[in-house]
C-alpha cells in the first residue's frame, strides 16, 4: 500500500512514518519547517519528505493519506484529498487499526516527561528480554529510533499525548490507543490552544481512565491534586501510586547523590545507580519501574536497564563542548518543565554557571498564557537569555525584568550567538530550551565558539 502523511516531520508522524515503512508499506509525506532530529532520522530510513505541500505530491495517487493533528482546513493537500476523495485517516487512529489492536499496550500520559518516561520505559523492557514495540515522541539515544513495530502479541509502549487527534476528529490522541497499562505521570493546564482550562484536560484524563480494563493498571503519581480529580471521576482499574508519601506503594528514597536512588515497592528494594540528574527524572524513573512491574519485569532487571540509560534526544542532550564550554539542547517549553530541566541541571553543575537560552515558541507561549510563571521558572539559573520570535504576540521585556537573575531579550538568533559566545567562560553550561529547530542555534553556537577558540568541539554521541 502507498501511505501519504501530511505533517511527516512531527515527531508523532515521523514515528508513524517508521512504523508503516517497517510492516511493508510504500511511504512518502509532505512538511515544511523541519529539522533534526526528526529530519535526519527519516533521511536515514530512506522516506523523502520535507518540501512543502503542494498537489503535486499527491500524485501519483496514493491509497491512503494520513493527516497530522496540526493540519488544517486550507491546507493544500488537505483540499485535494478531499476533492480528490482519496481515503484518508488520522495518526491515532490508523496506530490502533495496524498496530496496536493485538499489542499490550503500556502509554505514558502527563503534562511532562512522557517522552523520557517512555523511553526509560521501553528500555528495561528491551533489557528484561521482552523486545518490545515502542513509538515515542523523541530519539531514545539507547534505541536508535523513535519507532518499532515489534511482534503481534507483545508489549507495546506508547507516549499517549493529550492534545486533539486531528480537524476532524478533536478527541485526544490517547483515547485510541486501548492501554492495559496506563501512567499519569502529572498534570497541570497547557495546550492553551485547544482546551479552555485544566477541568477539560482533567475530562480528556478521565476518557483514558475509562478505557483501561479491570484487570489492567493504573500507575498514577501522588500528590497531584489534578490526577485526584480525575480518578475522582471514576476509576475501574488497579491504581499503583508513586512518588514520596506514604499512601505510594512505589516510593522514592534518596541515594548519597543526585545520581543515585532508593526505590521502595511492594515486592522490595533497590538502589538505582545512573548518569541522569534531577527529581523529575528520578520520578520518571520510579513510574517507569513502576509500569514495567505490571508486566513481570523485576526491580533488580529495571535497575540495571537504568543504569545504562541514555536521555532521549532533545532532553537534557550534550551536543557539544568546545574550550570546556557545555552546549545542552533541551525540549522545554512549559515553565514548569524549564523549572525543572535547570534545577536538573543546577545539582551537577558544581562549577561554572548555568546559563539558560530559552524560545517562548509553542503554541500556548504564543498566546501569552504562561507568561506570568515565567520569570520563577529560571530561579536555579545564573543568567537568562530570552528570546523574542517576530511570531510572538507579546514582549518578553516584561519577563526578562521580573526575572530573579540577570536577564537579557535577543531579537535575532545572530545577537543571541554572538552575546553567548562573548559572555561564556570554560566550566559553563548553556542549556537551550525550545520546541521547534531554533534556526539551528546549537550547532551555530558551537561553530562559533569553535572559531574564537580554535579548538574543535567535543561532540556528544
Amino acid at each position: 500500500m502507498h501511505i501519504h502523511i501530511l505533517g511527516i516531520c512531527g515527531t508523532f508522524m515521523g514515528s508513524l512514518a517508521l512504523l508503516a515503512r517497517e510492516l511493508g508499506h510504500r511511504v512518502t509525506g509532505s512538511d515544511k519547517g523541519v529539522y533534526p532530529p526528526m529530519s535526519t532520522q527519516l533521511a536515514a530510513h530512506g522516506i523523502d519528505a520535507g518540501h512543502g505541500f503542494d498537489e503535486a505530491n499527491l500524485d501519483p495517487r496514493p491509497d491512503l493519506v494520513i493527516i497530522g493533528n496540526a493540519m488544517s482546513r486550507g491546507n493544500v493537500e488537505v483540499e485535494a484529498v478531499l476533492n480528490q476523495r482519496i481515503p484518508y485517516t488520522s495518526g491515532p487512529q490508523w496506530l490502533a487499526d495496524n498496530v496496536l489492536r493485538e499489542r499490550r499496550v503500556l502509554a505514558v500520559a502527563g503534562t511532562h516527561g512522557k517522552t523520557t518516561t517512555a523511553s526509560m520505559l521501553a528500555w528495561i523492557l528491551e533489557q528484561a528480554g521482552l523486545a518490545p514495540g515502542f513509538l515515542i515522541g523523541g530519539i531514545p539515544r539507547n534505541l536508535g529510533v523513535s519507532a518499532r513495530a515489534g511482534s503481534s502479541g507483545d508489549v507495546f509502549v506508547i507516549e499517549a499525548d493529550e492534545y486533539d487527534t486531528a480537524f476532524f476528529d478533536k478527541r485526544s490522541k490517547f483515547v485510541h490507543y486501548l492501554p492495559e497499562v496506563a501512567v499519569l505521570n502529572n498534570l497541570e493546564f497547557d495546550h492553551a490552544d485547544i482546551f479552555t482550562d485544566l477541568a477539560a484536560i482533567e475530562r480528556q484524563f478521565h476518557h483514558l481512565v475509562r478505557l483501561v480494563p479491570g484487570n489492567g493498571q493504573l500507575v498514577v503519581a501522588d500528590n497531584e491534586p489534578a490526577l485526584s480529580r480525575v480518578l475522582d471521576m471514576g476509576a475501574w482499574s488497579p491504581i499503583a501510586r508513586f512518588g514520596r508519601t506514604d499512601q505510594a506503594q512505589w516510593q522514592l528514597g534518596d541515594g548519597v547523590d543526585d545520581q543515585q536512588f532508593v526505590v521502595r515497592a511492594p515486592e522490595g528494594e533497590v538502589v538505582v545507580r545512573w548518569a541522569m540528574s534531577g527529581e523529575h527524572n528520578r520520578r520518571n524513573a520510579l513510574a517507569a519501574m513502576a509500569a514495567a512491574s505490571a508486566v513481570g519485569v523485576t526491580l533488580e532487571q529495571s535497575a540495571a536497564a537504568l543504569a545504562t540509560f541514555a536521555s532521549p534526544r532533545r532532553r537534557q542532550e550534550l551536543r557539544g563542548s568546545v574550550n570546556d564550554i557545555q552546549v545542552i539542547d533541551d525540549f522545554a517549553h512549559h515553565p514548569t518543565a524549564i523549572a525543572m530541566t535547570l534545577e536538573g541541571l543546577r545539582a551537577v553543575t558544581p562549577r561554572g554557571r548555568l546559563i539558560a537560552v530559552i524560545e517562548p515558541r509553542s503554541n500556548t507561549m504564543k498566546l501569552g498564557t504562561m507568561k506570568a510563571r515565567l520569570p520563577d521558572s529560571v530561579a536555579s539559573a545564573d543568567e537568562v537569555y530570552w528570546y523574542q520570535p517576530a511570531a510572538l504576540g507579546w514582549s518578553v521585556l516584561e519577563v526578562a525584568q521580573a526575572c530573579p537573575v540577570p536577564a537579557h531579550v535577543m531579537t535575532t538568533t545572530e545577537q543571541l550567538i554572538e552575546a553567548l559566545v562573548e559572555q561564556a567562560r570554560p566550566e559553563d553550561r548553556i542549556v537551550i530550551m525550545s520546541n521547534g529547530g531554533f534556526d539551528n542555534v546549537h550547532e551555530r553556537l558551537l561553530n562559533a565558539l569553535e572559531q574564537r577558540y580554535g579548538q574543535t568541539a567535543d561532540i556528544d554521541g
